[in-house]
């Protein structure tokens, strides 16, 4: 049985990631041209290398330090998925919060831990005053796939620094309450 569990900074280490599975095997992405969004074929393979997990521990860390969120999801006490949320209010009437991060091992997706760690985003983005969730999604269809599911569209509101640091990055929202 999963379980999750608000992290603190002192559980954040590297240690933490080891059974933790960052890969994926893209073939297709969805790209903005002339205005509209098409499927190309863009094959890559994302997998992560010590660099990486050693970014985001560090990423995670400050998220907590500065007041945000992170979640773990562990299966047998081992980390299995991971949410971040940043503490900043951005976007002024669009009221967004960052979704940082959300990873799924690979060994653990399609079985529901992603759509529990953006619940859990959600619900402490309505809590801190949020209207939305801000996301700078990888642009594979799959993870595409996933957000919409999830009630996500593209954003109202570009944040620049995602856009020039992650041009292939879909920019989307969530809204948090129905309008």
């Amino acid at each position: 049985m999963i379980q999750y569990k608000e992290l603190t900074d002192g559980e954040l280490c590297r240690e933490l990631f080891l059974d933790f599975i960052r890969h994926q095997v893209v073939t297709k992405c969805w790209r903005k041209e002339k205005g509209r969004w098409v499927i190309k074929d863009a094959p890559f393979i994302d997998d992560w290398q010590e660099q990486d997990y050693e970014v985001l521990v560090s990423c995670l860390r400050n998220t907590i330090r500065t007041g945000g969120f992170v979640q773990g999801a562990f299966d047998d006490g081992k980390l299995k998925g991971i949410v971040s949320v940043e503490p900043d209010l951005f976007g002024g009437a669009h009221n967004y919060l960052d979704l940082s991060c959300i990873h799924v091992s690979e060994d653990m997706r399609g079985r529901g831990i992603g759509e529990k760690l953006f619940e859990a985003a959600k619900e402490w983005a309505k809590e801190k005053g949020a209207a939305k969730l801000y996301i700078s999604a990888h642009s594979a269809v799959e993870t595409q796939a996933f957000y919409h599911k999830m009630g996500c569209m593209e954003a109202q509101l570009y944040h620049e620094k995602h856009v020039a640091d992650e041009p292939y990055d879909c920019q989307l929202e969530c809204r948090l309450f129905r309008q």
